[in-house]
């Protein structure tokens, strides 16, 4: 089972692979999204390429996506599925826009997490308020 820290980095990586092109500014922001937020404060950052290296190698699996999910919400606490699904958003954001794959993957992580849609919407409008660009 993944701990905290693993589902959420799961997440955020699967996310960045969802459309098969991780870009710099997706890893970048996983990296920053590590670096600075507080649920991140005691994991140990030289671990998260060995932790990103493990779920892509899941990805190759046929049922990837499906396992990945399934990991997550059995290793994260009720009240940090919310947190995973923003982080996906963010790291989906994080190129100015976000694929049909990614969108595709946010609607699964939202059913399989049992996440609320309303809630998640919100989440959604406030990650686009932080990067709309002019």
């Amino acid at each position: 089972m993944l701990n905290r820290h693993e589902a959420l980095i799961h997440g955020m990586v699967m996310m960045a692979a969802a459309d098969e092109i991780m870009t710099q500014s997706e890893m970048d922001m996983i990296g920053r999204i590590v670096t600075h937020l507080p649920i991140f404060r005691d994991f140990d950052a030289t671990k998260l390429s060995q932790i990103a290296e493990a779920c892509l190698a899941k990805l190759e699996d046929e049922n990837g996506i499906d396992l990945i999910i399934e990991e997550m919400k059995d290793g994260l606490p009720v009240k940090l599925r919310e947190t995973a699904y923003a982080l996906a958003v963010e790291v989906a954001a994080a190129d100015l826009e976000a694929s049909d794959e990614e969108l595709n993957l946010l609607q699964m992580i939202r059913q399989k997490l049992e996440l609320d849609r309303l809630i998640c919407t919100g989440i959604e409008r406030g990650v686009r308020a932080r990067f709309t660009t002019l």
